[in-house]
């Protein structure tokens, strides 16, 4: 099987940066419009230090909202591959590279994830702030202060640190692995990213609910949910699946991934279209424990997103359930739409949008209340890192063979029909 490379022309990557200039210039107008327009939401006559606050709170605040949406998808990547080489996956060589090449931005992600909570945590966390537990003082807060073994700065930094390190550990060593395996070819290579894999799930399964509470759950740090550990799972999961749907047929359509054929997508399109699903069910199963019991602390976190904050969210509650569930599941229900790209490609933008959405819908009731919004800031940030994404994974995607020519399964994968 002959190796299969990819060239990156100028063009694109022009375009790449093109799309983080705009999203810079975007970021520099909603900042002048915000700061001369008093924030978002504010009246007249709050005082100028407080137009900084407003303005640079919203900005860190997205900043933040897009680095934990899109490290996600990079170490959910990692989670992706070493899930078929635990469960000893054959369909899924053709496009291992692609969930490979994604986690080449966890580097970049934790660091960005690092300055943001040094520089922007009490913007980003309630619980920051000192004054929350001098014992008898103005802010005192028994709750919070009660956390405070958990919650505080330093084991905080640590966890993040642990994080990370791990995630790009496991990460370059099976990337490592896979290149080798083409070089060299047998099973030994396999063999050690089938054990690497392994220690890598356990790690996985106990960080991205653990990492979840950290990054996100603790913005609302009175509420907790059991469940919000698998409820972030799942939507890094099907973000991720999407993101290298979308990636496979890209590629196609650009005259890549030859042996790639309708079944390999039917597959994708039968993992994007299950855990929307599964997405789903945990949304519903944590919605209905808090209706059900009406606890007034424990539904605080859907008042907030459905009736709270002026109606501000109620819009996009609604729209995340459609655009995530509804949307996925009608569309990729028959089996000819898994086997089209461009049903595929429809469904999987659709997907990565809506995560994003769901993420925002997590984040900025929590943080910016009502004063959130669709504007410069948010655009913005959001083309940079997506910008900045695509350079880091195209490059990624570069540096081996698409076609992984010594993979004990190859032929499996070639030959694959369902």
């Amino acid at each position: 099987m002959t190796e299969e490379r990819l060239i990156i022309s100028r063009k694109t990557n022009n375009r790449f940066f093109l799309m983080i200039a705009i999203g810079v210039v975007m970021l520099i107008a909603g900042i002048i419009f915000m700061a001369i327009g008093g924030g978002a939401g504010h009246g007249e006559g709050h005082g100028e230090a407080h137009d900084v606050v407003s303005w640079s709170k919203r900005l860190i605040v997205n900043l933040w909202l897009n680095n934990v949406y899109f490290s996600g998808i990079a170490v959910t990547a990692v989670f992706i591959v070493a899930v078929h080489y635990v469960a000893y996956g054959g369909w899924y060589v053709l496009v291992k590279r692609i969930p490979e090449a994604l986690a080449y931005y966890l580097p970049i992600g934790g660091i960005v994830m690092l300055l943001l909570f040094l520089i922007g945590r009490h913007d980003i966390f309630h619980w920051t702030h000192e004054g929350l537990y001098e014992v008898g003082g103005p802010e005192y807060d028994p709750i919070i202060a009660g956390k405070q073994g958990y919650l505080n700065f330093t084991f905080f930094l640590i966890r993040m640190i642990i994080y990370f390190g791990l995630w790009i550990l496991f990460a370059r060593l099976l990337r490592k692995n896979s290149i080798n395996e083409d070089m060299y070819g047998g099973t030994t290579y396999y063999d050690k990213n089938i054990v690497l894999s392994g220690a890598f799930l356990v790690i996985y399964g106990i960080s991205s609910s653990t990492s979840a509470w950290d990054w996100v759950m603790s913005m609302d740090t009175h509420w907790f949910s059991t469940m919000f550990g698998w409820y972030v799972f799942s939507s890094w999961f099907v973000t991720a699946l999407a993101a290298t749907t979308l990636a496979v047929i890209i590629l196609k359509q650009n005259g890549y991934l030859h042996l790639v054929n309708a079944n390999h997508l039917h597959d994708l399109g039968k993992f994007v279209f299950a855990f929307s699903i599964f997405w789903t069910y945990i949304w519903f199963a944590q919605f209905l424990l808090y209706w059900y019991a009406n606890i007034p602390e424990e539904a605080l976190y859907f008042i907030d997103r459905l009736g709270g904050n002026n109606g501000h969210y109620k819009a996009i509650f609604f729209l995340n359930l459609i655009i995530n569930f509804a949307f996925p599941f009608l569309v990729l229900m028959t089996r000819d739409a898994k086997r089209q790209m461009i049903m595929l490609k429809i469904v999987s933008i659709a997907v990565l949008a809506g995560h994003w959405l769901d993420f925002y819908l997590m984040m900025m009731p929590s943080t910016l209340r009502a004063e959130s919004g669709f504007g410069f800031i948010e655009f913005g940030t959001a083309l940079v890192f997506l910008g900045v994404f695509l350079l880091v994974f195209t490059r990624g995607l570069t540096k081996a063979s698409l076609v992984p020519v010594n993979h004990p399964f190859l032929e499996e994968s070639v030959h694959h029909h369902v």
